[in-house]
């Protein structure tokens, strides 16, 4: 057995070993698994079935996983994507009023778009198009987006008359509880606990038991049913024109996020060769098939987590790691009580809260600030595109509009500059359509 997984894998070229490979995979999954816990209880905002999103979740994250282990021999798990999930059922489902079948459907054109452009290799040019400084932005700005809405799940800011939001109450028990979940995950992180997201959250809904803002519902059971959400995607209603846009931000999220993982993975693993990943181009075939799987299952973007590297700095280096994840995602199935408890709604006067999934929502908002560091602050070519896509994301609850502003300010300041041959022509056609779009609503 050892001798066929070790050819299959190359685990002996790679210096690696099976109890290597497993304890990667383990490490990994441990430090990624919140969004078990996470997606359902967002993407339930929307009227999908909790239970539903929870197993396509799994699901999805166990073939995802299994197939970038098999396909790209690479170990990098695969699960739905935080910061798509809150453009789906915030943006496109809330603020803009599509139906979940209908956002679904939209994922699964982008993803069959970025399958087809990783196999004729186009995928490279787009990446390029875009210049770090906007690839940086698009990051933050999400992360701030993320961090607020997880302060208002936990009621740390309210709709406050006058100057938008304000304070909340931080004395009510879901605020406490919210404090709680923050400041215990950020101790275990700084201690370098593995798994401190996860065992956060964990902690978080035990001490919501009795304080009574969780309800408990037991630990185990059998799956729940697939059914409310497998194959219900409404592909015909994705193709209307008003979707164009949403389609074209679901590809570019996935085409971004996933370069980024892969390249801020790979390079303290030495996987990168002549300043290129061998093999990227199945990597990524692998990574668009993750979203289209996951379209059909009935959940946001499926993709590559960062969250790998924790296992790569254990000593994964081959797609057998991701064997173990897979196989962790799928024993999963079987805590949707705990799902269903942590996800779990409470009323407080005219606040609906979400104090357990607040936390990791915050954290997560911090996670993906630390591209702030990598914009050129001193180029005011580079600097206000990149602080307006910051700002506009949060304050206008809308991924789109970042981009549009990000994108028009970057082609008009290297123009005005002089530097305009410095842009990508992509990026100049972007522009004059995200124009176009503010022309035509």
């Amino acid at each position: 057995m050892k001798t066929w997984l070790d050819r299959f894998f190359h685990l002996s070229e790679r210096r690696t070993s099976v109890r290597t490979e497993a304890l990667g995979g383990i490490t990994t999954f441990m430090t990624m698994s919140y969004i078990i816990f996470v997606q359902p209880a967002i993407l339930s905002q929307t009227g999908m079935d909790r239970g539903a999103v929870m197993v396509a979740t799994c699901l999805s994250s166990a073939l995802a996983t299994l197939l970038m282990g098999l396909l790209a021999n690479y170990p990098f798990a695969q699960a739905p994507y935080m910061g798509h999930n809150i453009f789906f059922a915030v943006i496109v489902c809330g603020v803009m009023g599509y139906s979940w079948q209908v956002a679904l459907g939209a994922i699964f054109i982008s993803g069959s778009i970025f399958f087809l452009l990783s196999v004729i290799g186009v995928w490279e040019t787009l990446a390029a198009a875009v210049p770090a400084s906007l690839k940086n932005a698009i990051s933050v700005g999400i992360g701030l987006l993320i961090a607020l809405v997880g302060l208002e799940f936990g009621g740390l800011v309210v709709d406050t008359p006058g100057v938008l939001v304000g304070i909340g109450d931080l004395t009510s028990r879901p605020v406490l509880l919210t404090l709680f979940g923050v400041a215990l995950t950020s101790c275990l992180m700084a201690l370098r606990v593995r798994g401190s997201i996860l065992l956060g959250i964990l902690a978080t809904a035990a001490l919501g038991i009795p304080l009574k803002i969780v309800r408990y519902h037991g630990i185990f059971s059998a799956p729940p049913s697939l059914e409310p959400t497998f194959l219900k995607l409404d592909i015909v209603g994705a193709l209307q024109v008003g979707l164009i846009t949403i389609i074209f931000v679901f590809f570019f999220l996935d085409l971004f996020d996933s370069v980024g993982t892969f390249i801020g993975v790979s390079a303290p693993a030495g996987f990168i060769k002549n300043g290129r990943l061998p093999g990227i181009n199945r990597a990524m075939m692998a990574d668009s098939l993750a979203t289209v799987m996951g379209s059909l299952l009935g959940t946001s973007t499926v993709g590559s987590y960062i969250e790998s590297a924790t296992g790569i700095a254990q000593g994964a280096r081959t797609g057998l790691a991701n064997v173990f994840t897979s196989l962790l995602f799928l024993v999963s199935l079987f805590f949707s009580p705990l799902a269903e408890m942590i996800g779990g709604e409470y009323t407080e006067g005219n606040l609906v809260l979400r104090p357990v999934i607040a936390p990791p929502l915050i954290i997560v908002g911090y996670l993906m600030m630390k591209a702030v560091t990598q914009i050129d602050w001193d180029d005011l070519t580079e600097a206000i595109p990149a602080f307006l896509t910051i700002i506009i994301m949060p304050m206008t609850i809308s991924i789109t509009d970042g981009l549009s502003f990000g994108f028009i300010s970057y082609s008009l300041l290297k123009l005005v500059s002089g530097r305009g041959r410095e842009v990508h022509w992509l990026i100049y056609l972007f522009s004059a359509l995200f124009i176009l779009r503010y022309i035509l609503q």
